[in-house]
């Protein structure tokens, strides 16, 4: 593996697989139960709510607010080395899961990036899967 590239998940895991499968038509997957409509993410073969098994995927519209964030200074990895400073933030999507990516696309992130500034899903490819990322939405709605 080329030190300069993102490290990429393991896409063949079985709670997982089906997630990761959805990104490469850039599709924002997550899961709701079918008994007590709890929304459920990262993937699993259970609700966290009642522990049902009938999950069903969703697709999310890739729209949400950050709902908190950190700002990266230093990293070890050479990928990331190379990126700093950058955005890592929790993502409440407007369907209601929260997710962890980064925020792309700012120079200074101490001063354009806050807690609940509206965001919007842009795609990182690769050729076996997507990565979800995501910018400042252009409305900057609070």
């Amino acid at each position: 593996m080329n030190d300069l590239t993102r490290p990429l998940p393991q896409t063949d895991e079985y709670d997982t697989e089906s997630f990761w499968s959805a990104t490469t038509e850039k599709a924002l997957r997550y899961q709701q139960c079918a008994n007590c409509h709890t929304i459920v993410f990262y993937p699993r073969r259970h609700c966290t709510g009642c522990t049902d098994g009938d999950l069903e995927w969703r697709s999310a519209t890739g729209r949400g607010r950050i709902y908190t964030y950190s700002i990266v200074r230093q990293s070890y990895h050479p990928f990331f080395r190379n990126q700093v400073p950058y955005v890592v933030a929790w993502i409440e999507l407007d369907e209601g899961p929260r997710l962890i990516s980064n925020v792309i696309g700012v120079k200074d992130p101490g001063t354009q990036v806050h807690i609940d500034q509206r965001v919007q899903l842009v795609w990182e490819e690769h050729p076996t899967v997507n990565i979800p990322l995501f910018r400042l939405a252009d409305d900057h709605a609070q």
